[in-house]
Parts: C-alpha cells; structure tokens; sequence
C-alpha cells in the first residue's frame, strides 16, 4: 500500500473515532425549536373602525412574543372586507397547511360585537352571526392539536363551553352573561384589547400571567359598570408550549443584542389615562 493510501485510511479512522465520540444530538431541543405560531386575527364587525384597529395591534404584539411566526389579519368596513365566516374558515384551513398539526399553535384572535347567541359579523351590507358551533366545527377541520382562541366582544364566554379543552385555551373579554366595553369607533383597543393585548401580554412572562393582569385592569376601569368578568378556560397541553416557545423568543432576541423582546421596548400606556365614566357597553 502506498504511503498516499495509509495517509487516506488514518484520515477515515480518525472521523469514525470522533463521530463515536460525539455526544448524540438532543432530539428533544430540535422538536422544541421547531414549535411556531401562526396567528389569524379578524375584526368581524366592520361599522366601527376599532375592530379593524384591534384585530391589526392583537396579531402584531403576539407574533412579536412568539417569534414572528405567520400572520393572517382580515376585518371589515362599512364597504365590505373578506373577514366573514367563510372568510375565517378558509384563513384557519391555510394557517393549517403551513403548520406542523402536532407541534406548532394555531393563535386565533376574534373581536367584534357579541351576543348570548354568537358574535356579529358585518362586511357591508353583509350580516351574519358567527355560533359557538361554527367556531368549534372550523377549529376541528383544521387538524391542528394546539390552539389558542382569544374573543373580545360581549357575552364571548359563551364560547367556552363548546371550545375550552385540554389542547384549546380559550380566552374571552366577558362571561356568557356580561357585556364587554370600549369599542368607540375612534378608539384603538377595546377595554380588554387594551388591557390584555396592548399593555399585559407585552409585560407578563407567560399567556397566564397576562390575562390575571389584564382582568385587574380590566376591573379597575369598570368600577362604574357592571363587571364583564374577563374568563379563561381549557389549554392544559398548550400552556406548557406557549411558555417554552415564549423562552424561545426571549432567548433570541437577546441573543440578537436585546434584553428583552422588541415588542417590550417601549413602556405602555397608562391603563386609565383614557377612562371614561360615560362608556356605554358594546352589545
């Protein structure tokens, strides 16, 4: 054998020594990394311009916790807008097709006006009533494990006992008995967009921690009112996820030469600064 071949065959031994000698790669870190949020957020109600403002500034503050993942925001006007039910479920199939079903979380955020019967969908001259049954139907076609489902309107806790599960968080602005408030056609957040949304979940470290922050507030501006009752249901297997993506994100974005997310930077607002003792509900 010439000297050219034994220089080759050492080379070979010393790789296959170093590969039986590398440590095996943590699978479990590699799963963990692939975890992505796809948010579809829809303001349903398009009369009034905050919905369209909050379904916008929702999708934005999540993505920006989460990673970034996709984003699909859709919301109506007094012209028209493609966030109808038929809307809504062609957006939840597509998010779905770009999803890893048993590891990613499909985020949905719904804000319009509610009722004890549904929420209210307005495009223009069309209207239509979005049930607890149609949600769960669509969310199920999906084929996605973990989901998160965030409802801001009146009465939205009627949403939960249909949809609340281990594998579904459901998140709503008020029980099924309650109005919800703030939805002013020139304001940008609804009382609990903006409580949760806009101030609490651009703070807290987790989805929990957020919405027991976003109910105090939400309670401090309604001492004049009724209570809507913020509630929070199901999501015993996508909590644990959301909290290590968060970690993720967090760990990121100071790798990247941050303390702490970008969506954190800025201070929020002062949560009463704009309080107004003569709100009326949005029923």
């Amino acid at each position: 054998m010439t000297s050219n071949s034994w220089i080759s065959w050492l080379g070979v031994g010393l790789i296959a020594l170093a590969l039986i000698g590398a440590p095996p790669t943590p699978m479990v870190h590699a799963v963990e990394d692939a975890h992505k949020v796809s948010v579809v957020s829809f303001g349903l109600f398009g009369d009034q311009g905050v919905f369209r403002s909050e379904a916008t500034g929702a999708a934005q503050v999540v993505a920006g916790r989460f990673g970034r993942g996709p984003i699909n925001v859709k919301y109506n006007s007094k012209k028209g807008g493609g966030a109808t039910i038929q809307g809504l479920a062609m957006a939840l199939q597509a998010a779905a097709n770009g999803m890893d079903t048993e590891n990613d979380v499909l985020f949905v955020i719904l804000t319009s006006h509610g009722s004890r019967d549904g929420l209210a969908v307005k495009a223009g001259r069309l209207a239509q009533l979005l049930t607890p049954l149609n949600l769960a139907d669509m969310l199920a076609l999906t084929g996605v494990r973990h989901k998160v489902l965030v409802i801001s309107a009146c009465y939205s806790g009627i949403f939960i006992p249909r949809l609340a599960n281990p594998n579904v968080l459901v998140i709503t602005a008020a029980d099924a008995d309650h109005p919800s408030f703030g939805c002013q056609d020139k304001a940008k957040w609804t009382y609990f967009g903006d409580a949760f949304f806009n101030v609490a979940l651009r703070r807290a470290s987790s989805l929990n921690g957020a919405f027991v922050v976003a109910r105090a507030l939400v309670q401090k501006r309604e001492l004049h009112f009724e209570p809507s009752n913020p509630q929070m249901a199901g999501g015993a297997n996508v909590r644990p996820l959301l909290m290590r993506i968060l970690e993720r994100s967090a760990a990121a974005a100071e790798h990247r030469g941050r303390a702490r997310p970008e969506c954190c930077s800025r201070p929020a607002p002062n949560d009463c600064d704009d309080f107004d003792l003569d709100q009326k509900p949005r029923i």
